[in-house]
């Protein structure tokens, strides 16, 4: 018993940093309508410049605010300067657009950092407490509650507020958006940036429980995609409960099933991913969209 629950709690610990990167992803295309590639690099970014500000001897949480505001200015600038350029046009050409500011995040992380590994602080203590049998980091659990709360965040700012509103009628339609009103141009700029500065938070509650290098991001951002597309593009719930699934069954898996083991267990959310596309395509949580010809 003591060791399922270590595997369950360690999974949810695990699933937390895939979550984080999943709120970010969805986040972008709850205000744009694309699949933002970028966002690990703008999160690993975001934590290299906390990194720097607590190294000057400020406290953590002080860092991690102005990473977050310098963020957000970063993701408003990509959008205006790079993204807007092709949000119009082919959306594949866009998501390439994408692909193209993470190689540049990484390359500007390497380029000023270099590769050394450094260890990012923590918002959390670094001790344990005993849970059911299983030792539990407080850490860990700190990072579930944090993830939890943006989460709730996400789903009350789509649902009950007008600028989050406002963010899905653009990213639905912005032609019929623009007709009615809304500033299409400024509201696609606070979408990114405030996906931006989610992700200088996941950036800093993932840079603790990995080591603080350029690509540090990159395969977590795989699962966070998985992630999105079982939890469903549209929603943050469901993409944290999926990211969270993935964490679990893989830890689970590679104890309990004997032919995929710690080698083959990458292979469990591909799997969740190919079974939800069949039978639920929107995903687990996702609206069915309707198309009114």
């Amino acid at each position: 018993m003591g060791t399922f629950v270590q595997l369950v709690i360690d999974g949810l610990s695990t699933g937390s940093i895939y979550g984080a990167l999943a709120l970010a992803i969805v986040l972008v295309h709850q205000a744009t309508g694309l699949i933002n590639f970028a966002q690990g690099g703008m999160a690993v970014l975001s934590a290299y410049i906390a990194y720097v500000f607590t190294q000057l001897g400020l406290p953590l949480i002080v860092a991690i605010l102005i990473a977050v505001v310098i963020s957000f200015a970063f993701g408003a600038a990509a959008e205006r300067l790079l993204v807007r350029r092709f949000e119009r046009g082919d959306p594949d050409t866009a998501v390439v657009v994408t692909i193209g500011i993470l190689t540049l995040a990484t390359g500007i992380c390497a380029w000023i950092w270099g590769y050394d590994n450094r260890q990012f602080p923590s918002l959390f203590p670094l001790s344990t407490v005993e849970v059911l049998g299983a030792v539990v980091s407080i850490r860990s659990l700190g990072t579930i509650g944090a993830i939890v709360a943006i989460m709730i965040v996400l789903q009350v700012l789509f649902m009950r507020t007008k600028l989050g509103l406002a963010l899905r009628a653009v990213a639905i339609n912005p032609e019929s958006a623009a007709l009615s009103g809304l500033p299409v141009g400024r509201l696609l700029m606070i979408g990114w940036g405030l996906a931006a500065a989610l992700g200088a938070i996941a950036g800093s509650l993932v840079a603790p429980q990995l080591t603080l290098t350029p690509g540090m991001m990159d395969g977590a951002l795989v699962y966070a995609l998985a992630a999105v597309i079982i939890g469903g593009l549209n929603s943050p719930l469901g993409a944290v409960v999926a990211a969270w699934m993935i964490g679990v069954l893989e830890n689970l898996a590679a104890v309990y099933v004997p032919f995929i083991g710690y080698d083959l267990k990458i292979a469990v959310p591909f799997l969740l991913v190919f079974v939800v596309l069949i039978l639920r395509p929107q995903g687990l949580f996702g609206r069915r969209v309707v198309v009114r010809v």
